[in-house]
């Protein structure tokens, strides 16, 4: 799994304004069929991710979140630490004063993961991805608080309509599940802590790496890495060991199977996601992550066959381009400081 969860907040990613800044002055020159090809395969692996999950989850009836979580940060893990052996990528080594200073935000990622997948188990995908939008109102009130940072009229506006799509998305919802949409607003909360406890933990980071930098790569390996031990005490917290050893499930290759694609879908978004945002910019990356989310409510609706009304799909529709908008909102905002 990538450590910045995919959604316009680039939360999941942890980009702040340094990294923008870093990433626009080395850049390589763009080609235009570059751009298009990471884009697409930034779009492709997002959404394959998120359905991933959501079949695993919901279609095999697997009972077991914290599990999928810690299988595909192990899968990660060992594909990171292959490249990075084979000399392909650099990562920084994992010191102890390297883990003691971005342990608390692990403990964040983790929590944040788990409970995206306990939520995924109740409420469909277009219900999930407009929730998510709770999160950009948490971070820009964090950000207000936190770094002084003020926010213009058009990104309230947008945030407000996100709230009024979720609210009234809910009240729609032909398939509410109340223990689902309590999982993925404590996801909302984890995951803006998540952006804005970040920022902070990266620069004490850089400061007790041997090279004095952190690179994706690096971040990626520290936080799966990380989470590989807290994963397995909470599979006993849980009490997921008794149904780990019950289900049949592990039984079958083909779950086997499906399970390592979505470890595999987790890094391919890390590596197309740093791809795409080389090749255009943090800007750009953020308005295509909002975009992406309507072709991937489609396709949750009509692959899982999930029960709606035009009430409902109407707040989804509405929910979905309040974060176009917000995108839109934030590259303004940015061109104008």
């Amino acid at each position: 799994m990538k450590p910045f969860e995919n959604n316009e907040n680039d939360l999941e990613n942890g980009f702040d304004k340094d990294t923008e800044k870093t990433t626009r002055s080395t850049r390589v020159t763009k080609i235009p069929n570059q751009a298009l090809l990471s884009g697409l395969a930034y779009c492709i692996s997002s959404c394959s991710m998120i359905l991933v999950n959501k079949f695993v989850l919901s279609s095999y009836d697997f009972n077991a979140g914290i599990f999928l979580m810690l299988y595909q940060n192990f899968i990660s893990v060992l594909i990171v630490s292959t490249l990075s052996f084979l000399g392909m990528i650099s990562t920084e080594p994992l010191t102890w004063r390297l883990v003691k200073v971005w342990l608390p935000v692990n403990f964040i990622f983790v929590g944040m993961l788990i409970t995206s997948m306990f939520s995924l188990r109740y409420i469909n995908v277009a219900m999930v991805t407009v929730l998510k939008n709770v999160t950009n109102v948490i971070t820009a009130v964090g950000e207000m608080y936190l770094f002084s940072k003020h926010h213009d009229n058009r990104v309230w506006a947008a945030l407000f309509l996100m709230i009024i799509s979720a609210i009234s998305g809910g009240i729609t919802d032909l398939s509410f599940h109340a223990v689902g949409y309590t999982w993925q607003l404590i996801n909302c909360f984890l995951t803006a802590s998540y952006s804005l406890t970040l920022r902070r933990v990266m620069d004490t980071a850089k400061q007790v790496t041997k090279s004095g930098n952190l690179n994706e790569f690096s971040m990626v390996l520290l936080n799966n890495t990380l989470s590989l031990p807290l994963g397995i005490l909470l599979i006993f917290v849980f009490n997921e060991v008794d149904y780990l050893f019950k289900t049949p499930l592990l039984r079958l290759p083909t779950f086997w199977l499906v399970m390592t694609l979505s470890g595999f879908l987790g890094l391919a978004i890390s590596f197309t996601s740093m791809w795409f945002l080389h090749q255009t910019g943090a800007t750009t990356y953020s308005l295509v992550g909002s975009l992406n989310k309507i072709p991937l409510s489609v396709a949750g609706i009509l692959l899982f066959k999930v029960p709606t009304s035009l009430e409902n799909s109407a707040s989804i529709f509405f929910g979905l381009l309040a974060g176009v908008f917000f995108a839109r909102a934030k590259m303004r905002e940015r061109s104008q400081t």
